[in-house]
């Protein structure tokens, strides 16, 4: 969706690290293509070679922020830690990346760009949500068969989860109601998220 043309790995991270500089500084509307071939120390008609506008460059940006985000959350996930350690750690990253200045900038532009473009939302959709969930139900289906949890749709599952941990805090942020919170508010929230996921999906105890 994003090239029109084969772009080396060295150039396309080149690009894309003068790209997230100029997002990250100037927002969606406030960045050109003219700044972002500035900052990447390329020409326009490079730029424009290899991305044909705005919107299809700040795509390849969106999934490459997830990718190294997600990469960051899930890193601990295929360790031996019980449940609750493993919800807590992936919880408390994910809910610090959504509230991250990059996170809520990403999502308002996907949000406010998805009617003019639409493949804009599912790059979002495909390479941040839908990939958490894939992820963390993958881990769930694991915890279920080593008779930890009791989770008939671990999918469905996984977005409870995600959605306990957005409590409060994510709707005021994306609004701009409230500042992001604390990280001891972000503590209070995942903890409450992961006792009422546990509570429901914990695996009952043979009586001896």
């Amino acid at each position: 969706m994003v090239d029109t043309e084969a772009l080396s790995p060295e150039k396309r991270a080149q690009i894309l690290h003068g790209a997230a500089a100029v997002f990250d500084q100037d927002g969606y509307e406030g960045a050109s293509m003219s700044r972002i071939a500035a900052e990447a120390n390329v020409s326009k008609g490079t730029l424009y070679n290899h991305f044909t506008s705005k919107a299809h460059l700040f795509a390849a940006y969106v999934e490459q922020q997830c990718s190294r985000k997600l990469g960051h959350i899930f890193e601990t996930i295929d360790g031996d830690d019980d449940p609750a350690t493993t919800l807590r750690s992936v919880g408390t990253r994910m809910t610090q990346m959504m509230l991250s200045p990059t996170g809520l900038t990403i999502y308002r532009v996907v949000v406010s760009e998805a009617g003019k473009f639409p493949d804009l939302a599912r790059v979002f959709f495909d390479a941040g949500p839908a990939k958490a969930i894939r992820q963390l139900s993958t881990w769930l289906e694991r915890q279920a068969r080593r008779g930890r949890l009791e989770v008939g749709d671990p999918q469905f599952a996984a977005e409870q989860f995600f959605a306990l941990c957005q409590t409060r805090v994510w709707m005021r942020c994306k609004l701009h109601l409230l500042p992001p919170p604390s990280p001891a508010e972000i503590d209070r929230v995942v903890d409450a998220a992961v006792r009422m996921f546990l509570r429901f999906y914990a695996a009952e105890e043979v009586p001896a």
